[in-house]
């Protein structure tokens, strides 16, 4: 008898979404038969279609192909919308998150200073991914460098109201928030009502995330191409990124780090010019994620190795962690972290264990993740993860 299987992983019979082992599935991993959706890391054999390692893109659900994310997981995917209430989505989301594009409830779990269903802030944002509560601030070698000693500005807004600007909430909840305790103007936890703050001279956070209230800061998550260039405007007339860009885009953004010319996924750009010196500063260690396809099968010791750190010609260079995500014959995917940022830093510490990579993509960079997005798009961030990620630098 035949068992169907609607999400997870299977290693027989016909299944739909998930991870799978397959010879000629469509888009999924692993071991089954005529499975349509999800991912594979199998390269050119086995007559799968799309997902991480395929070149055709797959069929339906989540995908990574050419085209977007990189597993299905537990639930079917649909244009990026879990169809099942629990779904994992894309690669790289926790179990049960809501994935970009959906519509979340005014619910949730308890916040910092909250209790079961009290106001939950940036419940009724329409981008973006629900981050939650910041918590860990991460302060940096420096302090907050727009963080003032907070007094009363007689000729600001009132808090409650720059907050629901701000998109946090509607008037009501953002007074509930603050007689809560869960809101800070420069660093002190204010619960009076009768708060004055400017938005260009006070920061203000809620349950830790920093909001932005410079409205002419802007902020995208693009999901780089293998073969384009990190620039703006490249010399030698390749492909960069203002080929993705709307017209005189290109002019007001840059891109925060690099990817080399091969390697693909997550670039950030923007104008915040304090986030980006941050983000790419050594000191503030802000860790990424990366997929790394090697050739098969990998020994033990790898890992270690590579955690343990490897001699490169500029210096020791080690990976924070070390993850096996799938294998096929021939073929190993992992996941790496780590906070450095050199040049060309995965590719060289691989080389240097014996492992060159196959194929090579950033999913993560601090709090914002890559999920299914579409290959060579653009996504505005949304107003909770602007604010972890002012928050990942201390800002």
């Amino acid at each position: 008898m035949t068992r169907h299987n609607d999400g997870g992983a299977s290693r027989g019979g016909a299944q739909r979404g998930g991870s799978q082992r397959g010879n000629s599935g469509r888009g999924a991993s692993g071991n089954g038969r005529a499975a349509q959706g999800g991912s594979r890391l199998g390269g050119r054999g086995g007559a799968g279609k799309g997902g991480f390692g395929g070149r055709d893109g797959a069929q339906g659900g989540s995908r990574e192909g050419r085209d977007g994310g990189y597993r299905s997981g537990e639930g079917r995917t649909q244009g990026g919308r879990a169809s099942s209430g629990t779904g994992k989505g894309g690669y790289g989301a926790p179990r049960g998150e809501k994935k970009y594009g959906e519509q979340r409830g005014n619910g949730g779990a308890p916040q910092r200073g909250g209790k079961p269903g009290a106001a939950k802030p940036f419940a009724n944002e329409r981008f973006g991914l629900d981050l939650g509560p910041v918590k860990r601030r991460r302060r940096g070698p420096s302090q907050r460098v727009t963080a003032t000693p907070r007094v009363e500005n007689p000729d600001g807004e009132r808090l409650q109201k720059v907050m629901a600007h701000a998109g946090v909430a509607s008037r009501r909840v953002c007074e509930e928030l603050i007689e809560t305790g869960r809101v800070e103007v420069n660093g002190e936890i204010v619960r009076e009502l009768g708060v004055r703050v400017k938005p260009g001279v006070d920061t203000v956070h809620v349950d830790g995330v920093r909001l932005q209230l410079d409205e002419n800061m802007v902020y995208f998550v693009f999901n780089k191409p293998a073969g384009v260039v990190s620039s703006m405007k490249d010399p030698e007339g390749r492909r960069d990124i203002s080929h993705y860009l709307r017209e005189g885009q290109s002019e007001r953004l840059f891109h925060v780090g690099r990817l080399d010319f091969e390697t693909e996924g997550l670039l950030l750009l923007t104008n915040d010019g304090e986030l980006a010196h941050r983000l790419t500063h050594p000191s503030f260690e802000v860790p990424k994620t990366y997929l790394v396809q090697v050739r098969g099968p990998l020994p033990r010791g790898v890992g270690q190795e590579l955690r343990d750190g490897v001699e490169l010609e500029d210096g020791m260079a080690k990976v924070d962690s070390f993850r096996l995500i799938d294998s096929t014959p021939g073929h190993v995917l992992v996941e790496v972290v780590l906070h450095s940022g050199k040049n060309r830093i995965v590719r060289r510490m691989f080389d240097a264990v014996g492992f060159p990579v196959q194929r090579l993509v950033r999913v993560q960079i601090g709090p914002i993740r890559l999920g299914d997005q579409k290959q060579g798009s653009l996504r505005k961030l949304g107003k909770q993860e602007i604010g972890h990620l002012l928050a990942e630098v201390g800002l």
